[in-house]
């Protein structure tokens, strides 16, 4: 039979899925990689941050994100399965940030370059770990709405008194 009336517990895992797939379409605007440049004689450096969503795997998080957003909505109003589903998108985003670290395009590619005077080093930033964080959130609060919740004990005469 189809569960038209989540229980509290369920809205509440619903809510989390619905949460963390807006943060996860968050966390692709934010800095994902960036190169830094240090000059030891001047004791000055240059930074540059390439964002999530300047690249093709960032604009699939950001959409896997809404997506699982969409789902955590849809369970919130139709039932637990749907919550569920957005496992999907979830884990389809932890695969592209993955790939992104990999693809040798793209940041792997890059090597350090330290020259004494000079130092060029590509490195990840936060906002990619974040990004992971919440998608590995949506897909194990998606798989949680799958599980049974205890149904309380049926009161005993004497407690009703």
């Amino acid at each position: 039979m189809a569960d038209t009336h989540p229980r509290p517990r369920r809205r509440g895992l619903a809510v989390a899925v619905v949460l963390s797939g807006l943060l996860l379409a968050f966390t692709a605007l934010l800095p994902w990689a960036g190169i830094d440049a240090r000059f030891d004689l001047l004791g000055a450096g240059l930074s540059q941050d390439v964002r999530g969503v300047d690249d093709p795997f960032g604009v699939y998080t950001l959409v896997a994100g809404l997506a699982a957003a969409a789902f955590g909505v849809a369970g919130l109003l139709r039932g637990r399965f749907l919550t569920a589903l957005a496992a999907l998108p979830g884990a389809t985003a932890c695969a592209l940030l993955v790939v992104y670290v990999a693809d040798p395009r793209g940041i792997g590619d890059r090597v350090a370059v330290d020259l004494g005077v000079l130092s060029i080093e590509p490195g990840l930033r936060a906002g990619w770990f974040a990004a992971l964080a919440a998608a590995l959130a949506v897909t194990v609060l998606a798989l949680l709405c799958l599980t049974r919740a205890p149904r309380p004990a049926p009161e005993s005469p004497s407690r009703r008194a």
